[in-house]
């Protein structure tokens, strides 16, 4: 299946990114299920049904993946009609999404909207696909 959308990995330059610090801290076997999702969520984007996905609020959508009993959440967001931008991951441990842990996903988001254009986006797909 052709995907339709193209994930990235918040902004490495400014700061470190806890999406790929989660998941790089993660046993191989947790990493291969993890972007067997993310694969789901780029071919599905915002189609990607509950239990696999949903929305939060604001914009902010969680990615909802098991690993050996703990619930992981990616929060993410979608942009300029083919872009997904994940930011944060966490083990959940309450039964809702912390709002901290949302407004963190939104003051990013706004930030990178800000400062990253459509064309700016499609040349880092170029690059690396």
């Amino acid at each position: 299946m052709q995907r339709e959308w193209h994930i990235l990995y918040c902004d490495e330059q400014t700061a470190g990114c806890p999406v790929t610090e989660f998941v790089e801290a993660c046993r191989p076997k947790h990493q291969v299920k993890i972007l067997r999702f993310l694969s789901l969520l780029e071919e599905q984007g915002p189609t990607l049904p509950r239990p696999y996905a949903d929305l939060l609020y604001d914009g902010i959508h969680e990615l909802r993946i098991k690993l050996s009993g703990d619930q992981i959440r990616l929060l993410y967001f979608f942009c300029y009609q083919k872009y997904i931008i994940l930011y944060y991951a966490f083990v959940k441990t309450s039964g809702r999404v912390p709002d901290k842990f949302i407004r963190k996903v939104i003051d990013y988001r706004d930030e990178f909207l800000e400062k990253i254009t459509p064309n700016q986006l499609e040349g880092m797909i170029r690059v690396n696909i």
